[in-house]
């Protein structure tokens, strides 16, 4: 049994990213960590929400979900995020929550998390890993520790061969193009065993 605590944090508007994080759920709580599954705030009008009905169905679909706090991040041994990419980047939503985390970076409660990052977008260059990249960069700040999931399991080539992270190609109609729901519970087992590695190492 792990004795790992493991935040899993996800912004979603079409569903897919909500759907990896209850992968990434599964698959630590294989490896035996206490799992959060936990969304950023949505900060988008009502209106603008209410206009698409993909958007408004996740919505729905997530209103359950707690909204992830400053809280939480103190709790977890690890994290992963995961978001869609906006232009390359990381959502702003998903932005907006980490720039508000100031306070527990300025007193050292951000050090040694171990965190790893997911994403998907509607083509297979639309900047996946260029995303998952930004979500890294902001955990570089917080002295974290980057675990990906590299090509540690011939999984990671039948998911499209991301070392960063898992990503996946969402078409049109709403669906996953690649299957990689195993490649998320590898890449949150290796996660939660990355995360053991530092909690015996600093005891």
């Amino acid at each position: 049994m792990s004795n790992v605590k493991l935040a899993v944090i996800f912004y979603s508007m079409g569903g897919t990213n909500y759907q990896l994080s209850k992968w990434a759920e599964e698959g630590a709580k294989e490896a035996g960590a206490e799992v959060k599954v936990l969304k950023v705030q949505e900060l988008a009008p009502e209106s603008v929400i209410e206009s698409n009905e993909a958007w408004k169905a996740t919505v729905e679909a997530t209103k359950d979900v707690p909204v992830v706090t400053s809280e939480d991040i103190e709790w977890a041994d690890a994290i992963i995020f995961s978001v869609p990419t906006r232009f390359g980047n990381m959502p702003s939503q998903m932005k907006q929550f980490l720039d508000t985390q100031g306070g527990l970076w300025a007193t050292g409660k951000t050090v040694n998390k171990v965190v790893s990052a997911m994403t998907s977008a509607q083509n297979p260059h639309g900047g996946q890993e260029a995303t998952i990249l930004s979500l890294y960069t902001s955990m570089m700040h917080w002295g974290a520790i980057i675990a990906t999931p590299g090509y540690t399991d011939p999984i990671i080539f039948g998911a499209g061969g991301n070392p960063y992270g898992t990503s996946v190609t969402v078409g049109q109609d709403g669906k996953m193009i690649e299957d990689v729901q195993a490649a998320v519970k590898h890449q949150a087992k290796r996660t939660v065993t990355v995360a053991e590695w530092v909690k015996k190492g600093n005891q």
